[in-house]
C-alpha cells in the first residue's frame, strides 16, 4: 500500500527569495501588535483584574451544573464570570469582576458575592457556600507581574539552550522568533478584546514550546547541511533545509489543527480564548520558524564556513606527518 504524502519528497520552494519583504511585514506586525496593547489594552479576566470569588459545593450532585451557573451569574449584570470546578467535580469556583469603585467601598465586594450566592441558592437549594473572598487589584497586579516574568524567563531560557546547543546566532534567531510569536498573540487579544486570563498565559507558553520545537528541527537540519555542503551559498542551503523538514512541519501542524478545530468551533465558551490562542500560535509559530528564525542567520553573518574549526599549526604538522607516512608506505 502506497503511503499518503501531503508534501512531495522533492519540494524545492524558494522560501528565502522573499525573506526581506516578509521580515519587514513581521516587524510592522510586531509594532502594530504592541501599539494595540498599549492603546487599547488587554481585556483582563478576574485573574489579572481582581474580582470576587465564591466557592460552592453541590451536596446532592456528583457534578456541578457549570453551564447553568455561568448563564445564571452572567445574567446578574456583573460581567462575564469565570466558572470552573474547584477540587471535586461537585465543587465549583465562581469569579466575577468588580467595578472600579467597589474596592473603595468597604463590604461592597462581599455584598456582590452574597448576591451571587443568593441567586444560586434560589435555583439550586443543595448548594453549600464554602467561601466568599475578594481578589484585590493589588493581588491581580502581582499575578500579571508573575505571568510577565514567566514569559520572559521562558524565552530567555530557550535562547540560552539554543545558544549552547548550536551557536549564538541561532539563539538570537530563536529569541526573535519567539518574541514575534508572543507579540502577535498579544496583539490579536488586544484587537478582538478577548478575555486575557491565566489560561492564556498557559496558551502562550504552549506556543513558545511548539515554535521552539519547530525551530530546533529546522536549525538541526541547517547545522547538518552546513557540514555537508561547504560551498553552497547560505540562502540555497537554508531553502534546502526548510524543504527537507517541510513534510514533518506540515504533518505536525495538521495533526494539531485536527484536534484544535473541533474545540474551537464546538467547544465550551470557557475554553474559546485558550484554544483560539493556541490555534493562532500554530500558524504564527510555523511562519516564524521559516521566515524569521532561518533568514536572520544570513543577517547575523553566518556563512557555510562559520562553524568549521580553524586549522591550527599543530593540525597542519599532524596532517603533514600523515601525508609523509602515506608517501613512505
Amino acid at each position: 500500500m502506497k503511503l499518503l504524502k501531503l508534501v512531495p519528497g522533492d519540494t524545492n520552494i524558494k522560501f528565502l527569495k522573499l525573506r526581506a519583504p516578509f521580515f519587514l511585514v513581521s516587524l510592522l506586525l510586531i509594532a502594530a501588535s504592541w501599539a494595540l496593547v498599549l492603546t487599547q489594552g488587554l481585556n483582563y479576566g478576574v485573574d489579572f483584574a481582581g474580582g470576587q470569588e465564591v466557592r460552592l459545593t453541590f451536596e446532592s450532585r456528583e457534578e456541578a451544573p457549570i453551564p447553568e451557573l455561568r448563564e445564571l451569574v452572567d445574567g446578574l449584570g456583573y460581567g462575564s464570570p469565570v466558572v470552573q470546578t474547584f477540587g471535586a467535580d461537585n465543587q465549583v469556583s465562581i469569579r466575577v469582576p468588580l467595578p472600579a469603585e467597589v474596592e473603595e467601598t468597604p463590604g461592597a465586594a462581599t455584598e456582590i458575592g452574597n448576591q451571587v450566592i443568593a441567586a444560586i441558592s434560589s435555583e439550586f437549594p443543595d448548594a453549600r457556600t464554602d467561601g466568599n473572598d475578594t481578589v484585590s487589584g493589588k493581588v491581580a497586579g502581582e499575578f500579571r507581574q508573575a505571568a510577565l516574568i514567566a514569559l520572559i524567563a521562558a524565552m530567555v531560557a530557550v535562547a540560552l539552550y539554543i545558544w549552547i546547543r548550536f551557536e549564538w546566532q541561532f539563539g538570537v534567531g530563536a529569541l526573535f522568533a519567539l518574541f514575534h510569536d508572543v507579540s502577535l498573540t498579544l496583539g490579536l487579544f488586544a484587537l478582538f478584546q478577548l478575555e486575557f486570563s491565566l489560561q492564556i498565559i498557559a496558551a502562550i507558553l504552549s506556543i513558545i514550546g511548539y515554535s521552539l520545537n519547530d525551530t530546533i528541527v529546522v536549525y538541526d537540519r541547517i547545522r547538518e547541511n552546513l557540514k555537508k555542503y561547504r560551498k553552497m551559498p547560505l540562502p540555497e542551503l537554508l531553502d534546502l533545509s526548510i524543504n527537507e523538514t517541510l513534510a514533518r512541519t506540515v504533518m505536525t501542524s495538521l495533526t494539531l489543527l485536527v484536534a484544535l478545530l473541533p474545540l474551537l468551533l464546538f467547544g465550551p465558551a470557557s475554553l474559546f480564548g485558550l484554544v483560539a490562542a493556541i490555534t493562532a500560535g500554530l500558524f504564527i509559530g510555523t511562519y516564524s520558524s521559516v521566515y524569521l528564525a532561518s533568514p536572520i542567520l544570513i543577517w547575523l553573518g553566518v556563512t557555510s564556513t562559520s562553524f568549521v574549526p580553524e586549522e591550527t599549526a599543530i593540525d597542519r604538522q599532524e596532517k603533514a606527518a600523515r601525508d609523509r607516512t602515506r608517501g613512505v608506505v
